[in-house]
């Protein structure tokens, strides 16, 4: 098939633009023809959190990206739409995660669906997304128009979908980002980042914004220290970029044992942290999924995660990891009996589980679904 996947690529950064390119190799591995088109403007710089929207890493010679869409110019949507259309593609494949690209794509779609019977499919992150603004549901009903069927990677968003839409949808969880490198000694990863050998680290990976609870994680690490005579050495290694102030943090960041890599981290040092730490911790207020389960996963490390959205689907609690309330009080309990029960446990599981996790997985659910959309040739 001729596929074109239309979302964030290089040179943008993060989860949702390796996550396509990565998507793209295993289409391409079955021997399918792969474009993607990604956004020369994704978003303007005053709504953008972060310190830049752009990757340092060298851009994927395997793969046809198309650096073209402009988020905030209806005229550039034309055509952007017009010019995939003209491609003859089998089969658009487009992410959907925050309202706020909903115009754009939205009016992409209906352009490369004119006079074309083009299957399209989403691969929707989020329908409701984490912070609120005026406008979402109109902006989201709007690119729900002309797609044909869903794909979503937990429950909660499926639950959502239905709110909107009846149109065809399948859950399908997020496969493993495998595409960081392989994993390396946890000697090897803590000399490379300068960490300290002996002392238990717990990882709190990824961009830092409100509703992923960092704060409920530091005030649980206070809990934590004051048992810290009865425990092994412990850390917490808080990785990834803030994409909001700072300054609320400030006081809990004071304390002892953690240790802050608070610059984005490029995919090139990825497996480092994933690596040097012992257990991955995500401590979310709410949740859809999270790209940083199936990290965790490639790099068989057990996991610390909250009873919120689908993250107690893809962590089996007292299998592959421990499932809590998100509050600092069970944080801090869940942190204690790792420490004192240790990892060990969890690895046979983990390796197990892990195997339900596969691209060529999603790439089969994907086709499988567009196949089945009635009227289309």
């Amino acid at each position: 098939m001729n596929i074109c996947i239309l979302g964030p690529a290089h040179p943008l950064r993060g989860g949702i633009a390796a996550y396509n390119e990565r998507l793209a190799r295993a289409f391409q591995q079955q021997g399918h023809a792969v474009s993607l088109w990604s956004f020369s403007l994704q978003y303007p710089g005053f709504l953008f959190p972060g310190t830049t929207q752009f990757s340092s890493e060298q851009a994927p010679q395997d793969l046809a990206i198309h650096t073209a869409i402009n988020s905030v110019n209806p005229v550039n949507w034309w055509k952007v739409g017009n010019a995939i259309r003209q491609q003859q593609y089998d089969l658009v494949i487009v992410r959907y995660w925050l309202p706020f690209m909903g115009p754009a794509l939205g009016t992409i779609l209906r352009r490369v669906r004119k006079h074309r019977p083009t299957r399209i499919v989403c691969i929707a992150d989020n329908v409701v997304p984490h912070e609120h603004r005026p406008g979402d549901r109109l902006f989201t009903r709007y690119f729900m128009g002309p797609v044909d069927a869903f794909i979503v990677m937990s429950r909660q968003v499926l639950q959502d979908l239905h709110r909107f839409t009846q149109k065809p949808a399948r859950l399908e969880p997020h496969p493993l980002y495998d595409h960081f490198g392989e994993p390396v000694s946890r000697t090897e990863a803590r000399n490379h980042l300068r960490l300290e050998q002996e002392p238990f680290i717990f990882l709190f990976f990824g961009f830092i914004r409100a509703y992923k609870g960092l704060d409920l994680l530091l005030e649980a690490m206070q809990l934590l220290q004051q048992d810290a005579q009865d425990l092994p050495p412990f850390r917490l290694l808080v990785a990834g970029e803030f994409y909001e102030d700072r300054q609320r943090y400030e006081q809990l960041l004071q304390q002892p044992g953690l240790l802050l890599h608070t610059d984005f981290i490029p995919d090139s040092a990825v497996r480092y942290y994933l690596c040097a730490s012992d257990v991955v911790v995500q401590p979310y207020r709410h949740a859809t999924q999270s790209g940083v389960t199936p990290l965790a996963y490639h790099f068989e490390k057990p996991m610390i995660v909250t009873q919120v959205g689908g993250l107690p689907d893809l962590v089996p609690h007292g299998k592959v990891g421990l499932v809590c309330a998100p509050d600092p009080v069970s944080l801090a309990a869940a942190m204690k009996e790792m420490l004192q029960k240790g990892t060990g446990s969890f690895l046979p599981h983990l390796r197990d589980e892990k195997k339900k996790y596969s691209w060529e997985q999603m790439t089969s659910t994907i086709l499988e679904l567009a196949a089945g959309l009635p009227g289309k040739t």
